[in-house]
């Protein structure tokens, strides 16, 4: 099941308007995105931390996520150093490690993490349910939107009848070993899986049309752009142009 691990009820950024956090994660992270300079990406990384300490959440939590991503980026310090054409910094063997392999691998890292860092700040602490009314205010297509908030909602009814099929199994005292009885018996749980879901469908979509359902969800959530969001939009633009400036200098350098 879907574990909102991220939402906080008691943090600053949480007092902010959904759509107003959407917006600002986006922007920061194109900016961040388009960057090039060691300093704005360094910088932008500062921030990134400075956003999750507002956003009041667990390090702990945040840190594994965060580590999950950087088992990624282990393997472009494992490549880009000794493959990236440059100035020799020093060498293993019959390798040699270049210095602007070394600032690349360098750079992602930074990048990486600090877009990551923004977005699980202010968009992954937003309930699911409500982040997909956020996206539809900001005209995000109303069919993903839709899309979004259904998948959010019956991959728990998924996961419950999947574990009824496998309490099944174990009643009639399935195992799973490796051996191709136990390969046949997950085929069958998960097509009879697809079966059910689509039956499930089916009658979801029946009892919608029942209740007069025109296409669209209505979230009872009042959304409303107060001081504190326009507040926060002018802290963000202030940050956001001091990037563009350091960023902008290190190109005339």
């Amino acid at each position: 099941m879907i574990r909102e691990t991220f939402v906080s009820e008691n943090s600053l950024i949480n007092k902010l308007d959904p759509r107003t956090r959407v917006i600002s994660a986006v922007v920061f992270a194109v900016v961040v995105a388009l960057s090039s300079g060691f300093a704005t990406l360094f910088t932008a990384f500062v921030l990134a931390l400075f956003f999750i300490g507002l956003s009041r959440l667990h390090l702990q939590i945040v840190a594994k996520r965060v580590a999950v991503v950087n088992i990624f980026i282990f393997f472009f310090w494992a490549v880009l150093p000794f493959t990236f054409k440059g100035t020799a910094m020093f060498s293993i063997g019959p390798f040699s490690v270049s210095q602007q392999g070394v600032l690349l691998a360098a750079k992602i890292t930074l990048k990486s993490n600090a877009i990551l860092l923004c977005f699980i700040a202010l968009v992954a602490a937003i309930p699911l349910g409500l982040l997909g009314h956020a996206m539809g205010r900001l005209r995000v297509p109303n069919k993903m939107v839709q899309l979004l908030l259904l998948t959010y909602r019956y991959l728990f009814v998924i996961e419950q009848e999947y574990q009824r099929l496998l309490t099944a199994a174990r009643v009639r005292c399935f195992h799973a070993k490796t051996k191709l009885h136990t390969y046949k018996t997950y085929a069958f749980i998960v097509g009879m899986l697809f079966v059910r879901a689509s039956e499930q469908a089916e009658r979801v979509h029946q009892a919608m049309r029942c209740r007069g359902f025109s296409g669209k969800f209505v979230s009872l959530y009042e959304f409303s752009f107060c001081r504190t969001d326009a507040a926060w939009a002018v802290f963000m633009a202030v940050l956001i142009t001091c990037l563009e400036i350091m960023e902008w200098m290190k190109i005339m350098q």
